[in-house]
Protein backbone atom coordinates (compact mmCIF):
# COMPACT_ATOMS: atom_id res chain seq x y z
CA UNK A 1 0.00 0.00 0.00
CA UNK A 2 1.57 3.33 -1.02
CA UNK A 3 2.35 5.81 1.75
CA UNK A 4 0.11 8.87 1.88
CA UNK A 5 1.77 12.24 1.24
CA UNK A 6 2.95 14.06 4.34
CA UNK A 7 0.60 16.83 5.47
CA UNK A 8 1.78 20.41 5.04
CA UNK A 9 2.34 22.93 7.81
CA UNK A 10 -0.49 25.37 8.62
CA UNK A 11 -0.42 28.39 6.30
CA UNK A 12 1.05 30.81 8.85
CA UNK A 13 3.74 28.35 9.90
CA UNK A 14 4.56 27.54 6.28
CA UNK A 15 4.95 31.22 5.42
CA UNK A 16 7.34 31.73 8.34
CA UNK A 17 9.38 28.64 7.47
CA UNK A 18 9.56 29.64 3.81
CA UNK A 19 11.04 33.00 4.78
CA UNK A 20 13.53 31.43 7.20
CA UNK A 21 14.51 28.72 4.71
CA UNK A 22 15.14 31.32 2.01
CA UNK A 23 17.54 33.12 4.35
CA UNK A 24 19.38 29.89 5.23
CA UNK A 25 19.67 28.71 1.62
CA UNK A 26 21.10 32.08 0.53
CA UNK A 27 24.21 31.38 2.61
CA UNK A 28 25.32 28.46 0.42
CA UNK A 29 26.53 28.30 -3.20
CA UNK A 30 24.70 24.98 -3.60
CA UNK A 31 21.23 24.86 -2.09
CA UNK A 32 21.49 21.21 -1.03
CA UNK A 33 24.28 22.23 1.37
CA UNK A 34 21.57 23.87 3.47
CA UNK A 35 19.95 20.55 4.37
CA UNK A 36 21.52 20.20 7.83
CA UNK A 37 20.48 23.67 9.08
CA UNK A 38 17.04 23.28 7.52
CA UNK A 39 16.49 20.06 9.45
CA UNK A 40 17.32 21.99 12.60
CA UNK A 41 14.87 24.66 11.47
CA UNK A 42 11.92 22.29 11.13
CA UNK A 43 12.95 20.65 14.39
CA UNK A 44 12.73 24.04 16.09
CA UNK A 45 9.10 24.21 14.97
CA UNK A 46 7.89 20.78 16.08
CA UNK A 47 10.52 19.60 18.55
CA UNK A 48 11.51 16.70 16.33
CA UNK A 49 11.88 15.99 12.61
CA UNK A 50 8.53 14.83 11.27
CA UNK A 51 7.47 13.58 7.84
CA UNK A 52 6.04 17.04 7.27
CA UNK A 53 9.39 18.62 8.13
CA UNK A 54 11.33 16.30 5.84
CA UNK A 55 8.87 16.87 3.00
CA UNK A 56 9.31 20.62 3.44
CA UNK A 57 13.13 20.31 3.27
CA UNK A 58 12.90 18.13 0.17
CA UNK A 59 10.57 20.58 -1.58
CA UNK A 60 12.53 23.78 -0.94
CA UNK A 61 15.87 22.14 -1.79
CA UNK A 62 14.74 20.13 -4.80
CA UNK A 63 15.69 16.82 -3.19
CA UNK A 64 13.86 13.55 -2.86
CA UNK A 65 12.36 12.62 0.49
CA UNK A 66 14.68 9.60 0.47
CA UNK A 67 17.72 11.89 0.33
CA UNK A 68 16.41 13.97 3.21
CA UNK A 69 15.43 10.93 5.27
CA UNK A 70 18.91 9.43 4.83
CA UNK A 71 20.44 12.49 6.50
CA UNK A 72 17.77 12.93 9.17
CA UNK A 73 18.16 9.33 10.33
CA UNK A 74 21.97 9.41 10.31
CA UNK A 75 22.64 12.23 12.79
CA UNK A 76 21.55 11.69 16.38
CA UNK A 77 20.90 15.41 17.00
CA UNK A 78 17.79 15.09 14.84
CA UNK A 79 14.93 13.59 16.86
CA UNK A 80 12.56 11.24 15.09
CA UNK A 81 9.88 11.21 17.77
CA UNK A 82 8.43 13.72 20.26
CA UNK A 83 10.82 14.47 23.10
CA UNK A 84 11.15 16.72 26.11
CA UNK A 85 11.85 20.40 26.43
CA UNK A 86 15.20 19.43 27.94
CA UNK A 87 17.41 16.73 26.51
CA UNK A 88 19.43 15.45 29.45
CA UNK A 89 22.43 13.54 28.16
CA UNK A 90 24.78 11.61 30.43
CA UNK A 91 28.21 10.84 29.02
CA UNK A 92 28.90 7.13 29.43
CA UNK A 93 32.09 6.94 27.42
CA UNK A 94 35.13 5.45 29.11
CA UNK A 95 36.44 8.24 31.33
CA UNK A 96 33.06 9.66 32.38
CA UNK A 97 31.80 6.12 32.96
CA UNK A 98 34.61 5.15 35.34
CA UNK A 99 34.32 8.53 37.09
CA UNK A 100 30.65 7.90 37.80
CA UNK A 101 28.74 8.45 34.55
CA UNK A 102 27.21 4.97 34.57
CA UNK A 103 26.03 5.45 38.16
CA UNK A 104 24.50 8.83 37.24
CA UNK A 105 22.67 7.37 34.25
CA UNK A 106 21.29 4.46 36.26
CA UNK A 107 20.15 6.72 39.10
CA UNK A 108 18.39 9.09 36.68
CA UNK A 109 16.60 6.22 34.97
CA UNK A 110 15.25 5.10 38.33
CA UNK A 111 14.52 8.64 39.53
CA UNK A 112 12.65 9.68 36.37
CA UNK A 113 11.06 6.31 35.67
CA UNK A 114 12.26 6.24 32.04
CA UNK A 115 14.79 4.31 30.01
CA UNK A 116 17.32 5.51 27.46
CA UNK A 117 15.67 8.06 25.12
CA UNK A 118 12.57 7.99 27.31
CA UNK A 119 10.57 11.13 28.12
CA UNK A 120 8.88 11.95 31.40
CA UNK A 121 5.08 12.07 31.41
CA UNK A 122 5.08 15.85 31.82
CA UNK A 123 7.07 16.21 28.59
CA UNK A 124 9.84 18.12 30.32
CA UNK A 125 12.84 15.80 30.26
CA UNK A 126 14.18 13.23 27.81
CA UNK A 127 17.03 11.11 29.16
CA UNK A 128 19.75 9.62 27.01
CA UNK A 129 23.31 8.45 27.24
CA UNK A 130 25.64 10.35 24.92
CA UNK A 131 29.04 9.96 23.37
CA UNK A 132 32.12 11.94 24.42
CA UNK A 133 31.70 15.71 24.22
CA UNK A 134 35.39 16.56 24.70
CA UNK A 135 35.03 17.57 28.35
CA UNK A 136 37.00 14.74 29.91
CA UNK A 137 38.76 17.02 32.40
CA UNK A 138 35.34 17.77 33.91
CA UNK A 139 34.17 14.15 34.11
CA UNK A 140 31.55 13.00 34.73
CA UNK A 141 29.61 15.39 32.51
CA UNK A 142 25.88 15.83 32.01
CA UNK A 143 24.63 17.95 29.10
CA UNK A 144 21.25 19.65 28.91
CA UNK A 145 20.36 20.78 25.38
CA UNK A 146 24.11 20.66 24.66
CA UNK A 147 25.12 22.92 27.55
CA UNK A 148 27.65 21.60 30.07
CA UNK A 149 26.98 20.58 33.64
CA UNK A 150 30.38 19.42 34.88
CA UNK A 151 31.62 17.20 37.71
CA UNK A 152 28.23 15.71 38.41
CA UNK A 153 27.18 13.08 40.94
CA UNK A 154 23.96 11.06 41.13
CA UNK A 155 22.68 13.49 43.76
CA UNK A 156 23.45 16.69 41.83
CA UNK A 157 22.08 15.19 38.61
CA UNK A 158 18.78 14.30 40.31
CA UNK A 159 18.48 17.83 41.70
CA UNK A 160 19.16 19.17 38.21
CA UNK A 161 16.33 17.24 36.55
CA UNK A 162 13.98 18.04 39.43
CA UNK A 163 14.67 21.76 38.92
CA UNK A 164 14.12 21.45 35.17
CA UNK A 165 10.76 19.78 35.69
CA UNK A 166 9.73 22.35 38.31
CA UNK A 167 10.60 25.30 36.06
CA UNK A 168 13.46 26.46 38.28
CA UNK A 169 16.12 28.36 36.37
CA UNK A 170 19.39 26.44 36.27
CA UNK A 171 22.78 27.71 35.16
CA UNK A 172 25.22 25.59 33.15
CA UNK A 173 28.70 25.23 34.61
CA UNK A 174 30.04 27.11 31.58
CA UNK A 175 28.79 28.20 28.21
CA UNK A 176 25.61 29.96 27.18
CA UNK A 177 22.48 30.23 29.33
CA UNK A 178 20.11 27.29 29.10
CA UNK A 179 17.16 27.37 26.71
CA UNK A 180 14.57 24.87 25.51
CA UNK A 181 15.33 22.25 22.90
CA UNK A 182 13.28 24.04 20.24
CA UNK A 183 15.18 27.27 20.91
CA UNK A 184 18.46 25.36 20.72
CA UNK A 185 17.45 23.88 17.36
CA UNK A 186 16.78 27.34 15.91
CA UNK A 187 20.21 28.53 17.03
CA UNK A 188 21.76 25.43 15.40
CA UNK A 189 19.91 26.35 12.22
CA UNK A 190 22.11 29.45 12.13
CA UNK A 191 19.90 32.17 13.54
CA UNK A 192 21.24 34.68 16.07
CA UNK A 193 21.23 33.74 19.73
CA UNK A 194 19.62 36.80 21.26
CA UNK A 195 19.61 35.63 24.87
CA UNK A 196 21.27 37.91 27.38
CA UNK A 197 24.82 36.77 28.07
CA UNK A 198 24.91 34.24 25.25
CA UNK A 199 27.48 36.09 23.16
CA UNK A 200 29.90 36.61 26.05
CA UNK A 201 29.57 33.03 27.28
CA UNK A 202 32.32 30.55 26.61
CA UNK A 203 32.41 26.79 27.00
CA UNK A 204 36.18 26.57 26.77
CA UNK A 205 38.37 23.68 27.76
CA UNK A 206 39.56 23.26 31.33
CA UNK A 207 43.07 23.52 32.77
CA UNK A 208 43.88 19.83 32.32
CA UNK A 209 43.13 20.02 28.59
CA UNK A 210 45.17 23.20 28.13
CA UNK A 211 48.42 22.12 29.77
CA UNK A 212 49.89 20.91 26.47
CA UNK A 213 49.04 24.21 24.79
CA UNK A 214 50.58 26.21 27.64
CA UNK A 215 53.75 24.10 27.45
CA UNK A 216 53.99 24.67 23.71
CA UNK A 217 53.65 28.43 24.20
CA UNK A 218 56.33 28.44 26.90
CA UNK A 219 53.91 29.52 29.63
CA UNK A 220 55.03 26.65 31.87
CA UNK A 221 58.51 25.27 32.69
CA UNK A 222 59.46 22.48 30.34
CA UNK A 223 59.05 19.08 31.98
CA UNK A 224 62.17 17.19 33.04
CA UNK A 225 62.23 14.02 30.98
CA UNK A 226 64.19 11.21 32.63
CA UNK A 227 65.43 7.91 31.33
CA UNK A 228 63.13 5.13 32.55
CA UNK A 229 66.05 3.03 33.82
CA UNK A 230 68.76 5.39 34.98
CA UNK A 231 66.61 8.21 36.32
CA UNK A 232 68.99 10.61 34.57
CA UNK A 233 68.34 12.79 31.50
CA UNK A 234 66.57 11.02 28.67
CA UNK A 235 69.62 11.17 26.38
CA UNK A 236 71.87 9.52 28.97
CA UNK A 237 72.78 5.97 27.99
CA UNK A 238 72.03 3.29 30.61
CA UNK A 239 74.98 1.87 32.49
CA UNK A 240 73.91 -1.65 31.66
CA UNK A 241 71.12 -3.48 29.95
CA UNK A 242 68.74 -4.93 32.49
CA UNK A 243 66.86 -7.06 30.00
CA UNK A 244 68.12 -9.52 27.44
CA UNK A 245 65.39 -8.48 25.09
CA UNK A 246 66.84 -5.03 24.45
CA UNK A 247 70.56 -5.93 24.76
CA UNK A 248 72.66 -5.99 21.56
CA UNK A 249 72.48 -9.45 20.08
CA UNK A 250 75.59 -11.05 18.53
CA UNK A 251 75.19 -11.70 14.82
CA UNK A 252 77.51 -12.87 12.08
CA UNK A 253 78.42 -9.26 11.38
CA UNK A 254 79.32 -8.46 14.97
CA UNK A 255 80.87 -11.81 15.97
CA UNK A 256 83.80 -12.75 13.69
CA UNK A 257 84.25 -16.00 15.58
CA UNK A 258 80.90 -17.21 14.33
CA UNK A 259 80.53 -16.02 10.73
CA UNK A 260 77.40 -16.92 8.88
CA UNK A 261 77.87 -19.56 6.24
CA UNK A 262 75.93 -22.14 4.34
CA UNK A 263 74.26 -24.82 6.37
CA UNK A 264 75.38 -28.39 6.11
CA UNK A 265 72.45 -29.19 3.86
CA UNK A 266 73.23 -26.26 1.55
CA UNK A 267 76.90 -27.34 1.25
CA UNK A 268 76.08 -30.86 0.19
Amino acid sequence: MPQLPAPDFPADVRARLDADAKEVISRYPDSRSALLPLLHLVQSEEGHVTRTGMAFCAEVLGLTTAEVTAVATFYTMYRRKPSGDYQVGVCTNTLCAVMGGDAIFESLQEHLGVGNEGTTEDGKVTLEHIECNAACDFAPVVMVNWEFFDNQTPETAKRLVDDLRAGVQVEPTRGAPLCTYKETARILAGFPDERAGAVEASGGAGPASLIGLRLAKGDLPQPRVVHPRTGGPQDEAPAEHLSSHDAPQETSASDPAHPAGPTAEEGE
